[in-house]
């Protein structure tokens, strides 16, 4: 999924899970981009053969056996991904944690009435 997609997805997640404001729109740019890019890094996966482990000849001329590249990147962009997810509130502790945030900072403001009591009014 191309750039453009991945941002209207995750915006309209945001906003189904109530997490959404306007000035995440960096953050969002920013996430669909990472997911732009793990998307790409699985297609070249696939194409390749999809082969976790390749043969890798190092300069010295020994053949080892280590880690797809392609996979390697898609690791890594699920994982950077993940926490912006998590910052999004896309994700069950996000969730939890920005609507715990939000409950504890509601509970903390004293309310309209108890204000005009301790004003005398």
């Amino acid at each position: 999924m191309d750039k453009v997609k991945w941002r209207e997805r995750i915006k309209q997640a945001s906003i189904d899970a109530g997490t959404y404001r306007p000035y995440f729109d960096s953050i969002i740019d920013t996430l669909a981009e990472i997911m732009e890019t793990r998307d790409d890094a699985r297609r070249i996966f696939y194409e390749s053969g999809g082969e976790t482990v390749i043969e890798y000849t190092n300069k010295g001329g020994a053949t080892n056996y280590v880690k797809n590249p392609a996979l390697v990147i898609v690791d890594d962009m699920n994982k950077t991904a993940l926490a912006y997810w998590k910052e999004l509130g896309l994700t069950p502790a996000g969730l939890k944690r920005i609507n715990e945030t939000a409950l504890k900072g509601a509970k903390d403001k004293p309310s309209l009435g108890a204000v005009l009591k301790d004003l005398g009014i």
